[in-house]
């Protein structure tokens, strides 16, 4: 006869699933307490701000190749033929972009500028992955001389390729860029031929009707930023493969790769997300076995190169950036606040009630991508009084919307402390702006722990050397 055990509720445990991120991971990252940032890769914050100044941004050489080393690892032990290409568009720095090289991957660049800086880098044109909407014809005509490989976005593209072709006679080796439906919304259709809608076989049978001056070797897909479903992947690859068997089937032609793009998130979340990005974001291992799941099933002697430009997900962890709390506000709530500001004996009072907020020495100008992101924000060392309390996080520039944070749980600071927010690595850097205030200095810390300038801080000669002021305008107006 059967024993029926007595009845248990239901219940519900939180899986901190955070403890197991990189920054948690890394135990030069933060001091003992999680709530502080104390050290980057074991340097002191308080040293790196004394030393380059404030605001500051750092990259860990630790995590950047840990970052990369493990993302071949996971697509090369499903896929062996798998190459990643640097999204210079992510941080263009030259450093960062070295080190990435270093590890093994080549450049993918969106114009003519990042095309210029991946040579300068030591990048060969036959390393290079050149996609762009806009490509003028000079630079296609130098891309076509180095071998790049040239991916193709539109029809006048497709046509000026043609015609340089012919003015040149000479065979060009291209790929097209594709948009398709992989099940997620939006749908980026602003760049390359439809799928879906018959566009990308258009193109495939003007390439054919070249005679030969344009030869295809690829198709290009890139189907979002942040994507947290690893299955779009798979559906992205599926139907390119779908249609790379019709160009044999149809041409016998043997494509030589297939590029599925990027759009891997970071551990950052969303603004509008609920649960930290520790919770949401899949690792890099389950878009692997989405995309290798969908080339497997392909013959070994069929089996394409697979091409990815991962950016984000490879940087962004890597970056921090280190500020300086300036001032000390109420926001006009009720409750009583007692502020501390760098004269105070006695560390700030500031109940829950009272809407107080910090402003800090760096702007939204450096902070672009803070417009999506919910940065962490956390103190370069543990305060007298750890009680946390919701403070609104204010940026330096003389603009109402200059606000960084809504609302981040901090404790009761002064002015003169240092945040560290983390992690900003990906974009920050290519889309600063100069505005209201000079961009800060960046330093890199190496695998040794040394600190490394890899972008001077602005001053007025470097953002004006550009400027020209006519004759007439010398002579001072105002005596």
């Amino acid at each position: 006869m059967q024993t029926l055990l007595p009845y248990s509720p239901p219940t519900i445990t939180r899986h901190l699933s955070g403890q197991n991120s990189a920054a948690n991971r890394n135990r030069h990252a933060h001091g003992l307490n999680s709530n502080v940032c104390e050290r980057i890769d074991g340097v002191p914050v308080a040293d790196l701000a004394a030393r380059f100044g404030s605001p500051l941004f750092v990259f860990s050489e630790r995590t950047l190749r840990e970052k990369i080393q493990r993302a071949r690892e996971a697509f090369e032990s499903r896929y062996p033929n798998t190459r990643f290409a640097w999204s210079y568009k992510t941080n263009y720095l030259n450093a960062i972009c070295r080190v990435f090289h270093s590890e093994g991957s080549i450049a993918e660049v969106v114009s003519e500028f990042e095309y210029e800086k991946a040579r300068r880098n030591g990048v060969a044109g036959r390393d290079i992955i050149f996609n762009g909407p806009h490509k003028t014809r000079a630079g296609l005509e130098l891309a076509v001389s180095e071998g790049a490989m040239i991916q193709v976005d539109n029809w006048d593209e497709l046509l000026l390729l043609d015609t340089i072709a012919k003015e040149q006679n000479r065979s060009i080796d291209i790929a097209i860029r594709c948009w398709l439906d992989a099940g997620i919304q939006p749908v980026w259709s602003k760049f390359g031929f439809g799928v879906e809608n018959g566009e990308a076989w258009r193109a495939i049978r003007r390439i054919a009707e070249s005679k030969g001056r344009l030869r295809l070797q690829g198709l290009h897909t890139h189907i979002g930023t942040y994507i947290l479903e690893p299955n779009a992947y798979k559906v992205a690859a599926e139907k390119l493969i779908t249609l790379m068997e019709r160009c044999r089937e149809s041409y016998s032609w043997s494509l030589r790769y297939l590029n599925l793009g990027g759009g891997f998130p970071s551990l950052s979340s969303l603004h509008y997300s609920y649960q930290p990005a520790e919770q949401v974001v899949p690792p890099i291992e389950k878009y692997a076995e989405a995309i290798a799941s969908a080339l497997n099933t392909l013959p070994r002697d069929r089996r394409p190169r697979l091409y990815l430009e991962s950016g984000r997900a490879l940087v962004d962890e890597a970056g921090y950036l280190i500020t300086s709390i300036v001032a000390v506000k109420q926001t006009g709530a009720s409750g009583a606040i007692t502020l501390a500001g760098k004269a105070a004996k006695a560390p700030a009072y500031m109940p829950e009630s009272t809407g107080a907020a910090y402003v800090i020495d760096a702007g939204i100008n450096i902070l672009y991508s803070g417009n999506w992101y919910r940065f962490n924000v956390k103190p370069a060392k543990a305060q007298r009084e750890s009680a946390q309390h919701p403070i609104k996080l204010y940026g330096c520039l003389c603009m109402n919307i200059d606000v960084i944070r809504e609302q981040v749980s901090l404790p009761a600071m002064t002015t003169g402390d240092h945040l560290v927010m983390h992690p900003v690595g990906a974009y920050n850097i290519t889309q600063s702006m100069q505005f209201i205030t000079y961009r800060p200095a960046v330093v890199i810390i190496g695998l040794d722990g040394r600190v490394d300038v890899i972008r001077e801080r602005e001053d007025l000669d470097y953002v004006q050397h550009l400027e020209r002021v006519p004759e007439r305008l010398l002579t001072p107006t105002h005596q």
